[in-house]
């Protein structure tokens, strides 16, 4: 019996990997904002303090670390990359995203 080594079949070459990540993250982006604003249409409507709650979790958990990942990929490609700025913008997105859950439990709760 003739062994032949595993072959790896990459589906996306890293370029298109990335750039199918990219898109995604701005869909999420774009979703995060949308589900804000109809939550924030929410508060205003019936003066609800939890939509209002709710509106800035979301932000907090979507909209926040777009933004970081937006302002990171225009510096990154205008500076080169730099691995404390890409370590920095991921911390700060991460600790958005736990606060901004956070906000949202206690939407939930009230």
């Amino acid at each position: 019996m003739l062994e032949t080594p595993l072959q790896v079949h990459e589906v996306f070459r890293a370029d298109q990997f990335e750039l199918a990540m990219l898109g995604i993250n701005f869909l999420k982006g774009i979703l995060g904002f949308v589900i804000a604003y109809i939550a924030y249409r929410g508060y205003r409507r019936n003066e609800s303090r939890p939509m209002l709650y709710l509106s800035t979790g979301f932000v907090l958990v979507l909209g926040v670390p777009f933004v970081f990942f937006v302002v990171a990929i225009s510096l990154v490609g205008a500076i080169g990359p730099v691995a404390v700025l890409e370590q920095g913008v991921v911390a700060v997105a991460e600790l958005s995203q736990v606060i901004g859950l956070l906000v949202i439990v206690y939407a939930l709760r009230m």
